[in-house]
């Protein structure tokens, strides 16, 4: 394609050799070069004329004409004619028509040719640069091998036979240097369109990298017997993989680990030496974060479902085996599980505990004026809170060892003498603060909150819509930090003062929460549906 001084039947031979080797179609090809001779005969008869070429796509023989549009009003001379003027030439032209003026084959000069080239040239690379997007859109979540064509500023470009991809510096492991014509094996973690054309990134560190490669060396993953649920990696130092077998006969972490090590083993070659706990996983909760804290030994734990969080108590000599340097291990567990988990050994949730215990103990000595014998067996029985000896049936209370009906209602009366004293108390306070009855009134705020607030210059209704929820709970600066209020509770109460100032009404705000919930549920789908196709885009 040096020269575009005699193209003839030899016209066709370039068309299908470009589209052979740029992996494009022939007929986008065609296209370009008729561009680019238009783009030439334009130049040569005028810009402002409408020249049309056409090459006939069997013979190869190029047509070059001036098109003139037959309009009612000619606004461009050049372009246009009246229906007067076209009937003069084609005595039944009508408007809307075109009348055709063939014009010479023109020889291309050294300028004009190589305008033309550098029209196809374009065209064909906007082409290939679309084959290459459609191509790879739908590849993402799978593993591809590459050659390093240059590294610039760190990052690497790899050539993948029909495309490019891009593997940032952050996106392969620590310590991990490539050199030209390298070979390299990455995940395709995006595919977009971007100005300069469609980009495909890669990476080595995506969790999703590693449970490919365990899908090529497992076939039993490969073949959806063992399906792996769950992967967390530190890259380049440590991971855990969660799996799972759909076949009782089948042990998964055996599979992975494979005969003397050699399935794991070839990951980790490929990881640089990354170091993979394989967990066995269970859809218990406590089941699953016990195995994802291995190696080291649980000797207890409490779930907290409402924050998801998961209390674990290790012996003395398992808390640095748990946490792991640097945090890594209980940090990964976490990744994995997907619960936030905090380790305590045997003496601190002992100490705890006893803490808990004296609290509790000397609040119901001063609230219901009893010794340290009834107020001890009303926390080994479980009692938190005054609230809970007020209202829970008397037989709750009467059903304690040493304790009979009358002394159970006893207790019950006094609870609730205190408590209602403590609500007195608590509103004369707040009000003393400028607390309105108005924020009094919202539900869900305690008298406690409400003096709390006060203290916080937050007094009135439209001061507490005004809030954003971290403003509330946050861990260091939030004024209702200390009552455990969730993220969730605090934007509800923050909603219920807006609609109670007349920011909105109950309507606007019920249709704003199923806006949300349906926008959640497109993400959750969108989500899972990016999930499947990552775990399955190899396959």
């Amino acid at each position: 394609m040096d020269t575009i001084a005699h193209l003839t039947m030899e016209i066709l031979q370039v068309a299908d050799t470009v589209a052979r080797d740029k992996g494009i179609d022939r007929e986008q090809v065609l296209e370009a070069m008729e561009q680019a001779i238009q783009k030439a005969g334009r130049t040569k008869y005028g810009l402002e004329h409408d020249i049309r070429a056409t090459i006939d796509r069997k013979t190869g023989a190029i047509q070059l004409a001036r098109y003139l549009e037959v309009v009612d009003e000619v606004e461009n001379e050049a372009t246009q004619l009246t229906p007067d003027q076209a009937k003069q030439r084609k005595p039944d032209a009508v408007a809307g028509e075109f009348l055709v003026d063939p014009l010479p084959p023109i020889d291309f000069g050294r300028i004009a040719a190589q305008t033309a080239k550098q029209v196809i040239v374009q065209r064909v690379r906007e082409a290939e640069r679309e084959r290459q997007f459609e191509e790879y859109k739908d590849r993402v979540g799978e593993i591809v091998n590459g050659l390093v064509k240059r590294v610039e500023f760190g990052n690497v470009t790899v050539d993948l036979g029909r495309a490019e991809g891009v593997l940032r510096r952050d996106e392969f492991l620590p310590r991990e240097h490539f050199r030209r014509n390298e070979r390299v094996r990455a995940y395709i973690y995006d595919v977009r369109q971007e100005p300069r054309g469609p980009q495909i990134f890669l990476s080595r560190t995506h969790p999703q990298f590693m449970a490919k490669l365990f899908a090529q060396e497992v076939p039993e993953i490969y073949d959806g017997i063992i399906e792996i649920d769950a992967v967390a990696r530190d890259a380049g130092s440590r991971a855990k993989i969660a799996v799972h077998s759909n076949d009782s006969s089948i042990d998964p972490v055996g599979a992975c680990v494979g005969m003397r090590g050699s399935r794991v083993q070839a990951v980790v070659s490929e990881l640089q030496g990354e170091k993979i706990d394989i967990i066995p996983w269970s859809p218990d909760p406590a089941t699953f974060v016990v195995n994802a804290l291995a190696p080291a030994e649980v000797a207890k734990i409490v779930l907290d479902e409402d924050q998801n969080k998961i209390e674990v108590v290790v012996p003395d000599d398992q808390l640095s085996l748990a946490i792991g340097r640097r945090g890594q291990n209980v940090r990964l567990a976490s990744m994995l599980t997907g619960w936030d988990i905090d380790i305590l050994t045997e003496e601190e949730e002992s100490e705890r505990r006893q803490k808990e215990f004296l609290s509790r103990s000397e609040r119901f000595i001063q609230a219901l004026d009893v010794d340290e014998v009834i107020a001890h067996l009303l926390v080994t029985e479980g009692f938190s809170s005054v609230e809970e000896v007020a209202y829970v049936p008397v037989e709750d209370v009467s059903s304690i060892e040493g304790f009979d009906g009358d002394l159970a209602g006893e207790l019950q009366q006094r609870a609730r003498n205190f408590l209602e004293a403590e609500s007195d108390r608590l509103a004369e306070e707040r009000r003393n603060l400028g607390v309105t009855d108005e924020l009094a009134a919202l539900p869900g705020l305690k008298g406690t909150m409400l003096v709390r607030l006060g203290e916080g210059e937050i007094k009135t209704l439209e001061d507490f819509a005004d809030l954003a929820s971290d403003e509330l709970i946050d861990s260091q600066e939030g004024i209702l930090a200390s009552f455990e209020i969730r993220e969730s509770e605090a934007n509800e109460l923050i909603m219920k003062a807006r609609v109670a100032a007349g920011w909105f009404t109950e309507e606007e705000l019920r249709a704003a929460e199923l806006e949300k919930l349906a926008e959640e549920e497109r993400a959750a789908a969108e989500a899972e549906s990016a999930a499947e196709l990552a775990m399955q885009g190899g396959s």
